[in-house]
């Protein structure tokens, strides 16, 4: 393919396929893949498409064949290396299903490594479809021109968590509890503790106060306050994802 200033086309469609990509590979896709290329944008023959496989970066191919379900692709070349993620974990608790996956695709959209739900005592929704979830934070990284997928766990015990924590892992604790105090700046929180961290935010209703304590005699517990207002779980766990990204990820570059 012409490579030339305005190629590729910044419209042309972007797809995560998992398999690892090389350099003249051919490739088919069938199901949803295809019913998008073909359905809904219309792809034709020699259009070109983005690819990328949480492996080894991104790629432009081209449609060679096109069939009625199914569609093959050369690639032609890599476009950009696997991104170097942020080593920040976003460790919360499962809420209302259209919100959680909300909570997952905007957390893919602003860089996280890996997102972990926990169950807490207050916690509502025990049921994660994980598949439907991941799909969401693939399309979220389709979309935003990530090359690299967040790792998504599954749901796990707030005691297990502690229990299991990282030594090197500092775990920054949203604590709704703390403002009044004057203590727990996030700002100067980031100032001291660098290195691989995580956001753990409790449930709607919070966490207990047995579970408050329990959090704050983990060692690597660094409890930080979000402001003077009592944010739902899903505005705080976004705004803490961007203070970190501000004060120690990939926004100061």
């Amino acid at each position: 393919m012409p490579a030339t200033p305005a190629y590729p086309p910044h419209s042309a469609p972007r797809l995560y396929v998992d398999v690892e990509i090389s350099d003249g590979a051919e490739i088919r896709l069938d199901g949803s893949h295809a019913h998008y290329l073909l359905k809904v944008m219309r792809i034709r023959q020699g259009d070109p498409i983005k690819l990328f496989d949480n492996r080894t970066g991104e790629y432009l191919a081209h449609v060679t064949a096109l069939g009625k379900r199914d569609l093959i692709l050369m690639v032609d070349g890599k476009t950009r290396e696997r991104e170097a993620v942020p080593d920040l974990w976003l460790c919360t608790a499962p809420i209302k299903k259209d919100r959680f996956n909300w909570i997952a695709e905007k957390a893919t959209e602003l860089g996280v490594d890996r997102i972990m739900p926990v169950q807490t005592e207050r916690t509502q929704s025990h049921n994660i479809k994980t598949e439907k979830l991941h799909a969401h934070m693939i399309e979220a990284a389709e979309q935003c021109e990530r090359t690299a997928l967040p790792a998504l766990d599954p749901l796990v015990k707030l005691t297990d968590m502690l229990e299991q924590w990282p030594a090197e892992r500092h775990l920054f604790f949203a604590d709704e509890r703390i403002h009044s105090t004057g203590e727990g700046s996030f700002r100067k929180a980031l100032v001291a503790h660098a290195g691989p961290a995580a956001i753990l935010i409790g449930p709607e209703g919070g966490f207990s106060d047995a579970e408050n304590e329990m959090i704050r005699a983990l060692p690597q517990s660094v409890p930080v306050s979000l402001g003077p207002r009592i944010l739902r779980a899903d505005t705080a766990a976004l705004a803490a994802i961007s203070l970190w990204m501000a004060g120690r990820g990939d926004w100061n570059g």
